[in-house]
């Protein structure tokens, strides 16, 4: 009798999982549809303050930001225009952040005045804040700017779930690859062109 009743709690509970999940009051699949075809990007901000609508696939322009560096500068991203730039988002916790991070820095290093600018955004809303993130800096020597997204905001409208996620830009502004996970300088180069 105890295992009937486990077991018909347990299908209850998932039944009521996926409904949840399923089901939002007051919108229909006929009037909003957030699917798209294979290695295409759902195009949807809803819920996102501040996010803009925009799409992310290889070949469209990337969208514009603004935010604060953790040198308390400002930066904007469509002021890079002129400049391939590789758009990294990253974390302090994240194991393959840190293994990126050195390969990022000797690209950097060698590249910068080559055309190529590498912006590492800090997913501070998920971070452990900005003094862990200049401790992180100060660790692993880094010199390229490191604009901090406190709201998540930007972390979000460039579907930055998985982390590191990095946009590799042309000169335009215009994406021309995504890469979910670390990349070493030999990839960085490969992508950006540069010999």
């Amino acid at each position: 009798m105890n295992k009937n009743l486990l077991s018909f709690a347990i299908l209850a509970l998932a039944v009521v999982i996926l409904v949840v999940n399923i089901w939002k009051p007051g919108s229909t699949e006929s009037e909003k549809n957030t699917t798209a075809p294979a290695g295409e990007s759902v195009e949807t901000t809803e819920d996102i303050p501040g996010a803009k609508l925009s799409s992310l696939r290889e070949g469209a322009e990337a969208p514009d930001f603004e935010l604060n560096t953790l040198d308390g500068e400002t930066i904007k991203l469509s002021e890079l225009r002129g400049k391939k730039v590789i758009l990294n988002f990253w974390a302090t916790w994240c194991p393959p952040c840190k293994a990126e991070m050195p390969h990022m820095q000797n690209f950097y290093e060698e590249n910068k005045d080559n055309g190529v600018e590498i912006i590492a955004v800090n997913l501070t809303n998920m971070d452990k804040g900005a003094d862990e993130v200049q401790k992180f800096v100060g660790e692993y020597g880094l010199t390229f700017p490191i604009p901090l997204d406190e709201e998540g905001v930007v972390g979000t409208t460039y579907q930055a779930f998985t982390i590191p996620t990095s946009y590799i830009l042309d000169e335009n502004g215009v994406i021309t690859k995504k890469i979910v996970g670390p990349m070493d300088e030999k990839m960085m180069k490969e992508l950006t062109g540069v010999k």
